[in-house]
């Protein structure tokens, strides 16, 4: 374990050396390979320049956010032109059924939601669903970019209160208690979207009114 913590460091230190000067296209350039199928580190990459120039840190956490939509485009791609058996082969039936169904009754919710959520949240695999179900390709994008700026806008003001190490902390965390963190975003998500439906249907009696 120490091993492999030692080589994912040296790793992130080399990353940041290769794209620090690059600036804030640095952010763009690794968000976009991530989000491709080449994995990168990149909440350490985006804490790494939000931690060194913290006046810049919306425009770090945009170019992330944009980053990662534009890498998404090549999963989509090729979900889009035949990535159903390929998704089939990952999955239960079971799953691949509620999976699909969650994208043809909200599918930018059912995109939007698991972009907010760090690894080890198989979001590839949710692009490729949004891509097979045919979720229109403008409103996956913005799927995309809200909810990975949601994500980059958290690490980075967790980033600012607590320092670059929060990315390890939350990955642990994530890591050990995934389920139930993920359970809690859930029951979270649907607590407002009910809220939020009830809201809409007092608004709609009162104009009737």
């Amino acid at each position: 374990m120490k091993t492999i913590k030692h080589i994912l460091t040296r790793y992130t230190v080399f990353l940041w050396a290769l794209l620090k000067p690059l600036g804030a296209w640095g952010v763009l350039a690794a968000a976009a390979l991530d989000g491709g199928f080449i994995g990168l580190p990149v909440d350490a990459v985006v804490a790494g320049y939000v931690y060194q120039n913290r006046t810049l840190f919306l425009l770090y956490v945009f170019m992330a956010a944009a980053g990662s939509a534009l890498g998404s485009i090549v999963i989509y791609v090729i979900g889009y032109t035949g990535g159903e058996e390929f998704l089939r082969k990952r999955m239960s039936a079971e799953r691949f059924e509620k999976l699909h169904s969650a994208f043809n009754h909200h599918p930018f919710w059912a995109l939007m939601f698991p972009a907010m959520l760090p690894p080890p949240t198989p979001f590839k695999l949710f692009v490729l669903a949004a891509a097979i179900s045919e979720m229109s390709f403008v409103r996956f994008l913005l799927a995309v970019f809200c909810g990975r700026t949601v994500r980059f806008l958290i690490l980075g003001l967790l980033t600012i209160k607590f320092g670059p190490d929060v990315v390890r902390l939350t990955g642990e965390l994530f890591g050990h208690h995934y389920y139930w963190i993920l359970a809690a975003a859930v029951m979270g998500l649907i607590v407002w979207w009910t809220l939020h439906r009830k809201k809409q249907r007092r608004s709609r009696q009162a104009a009737q009114e």
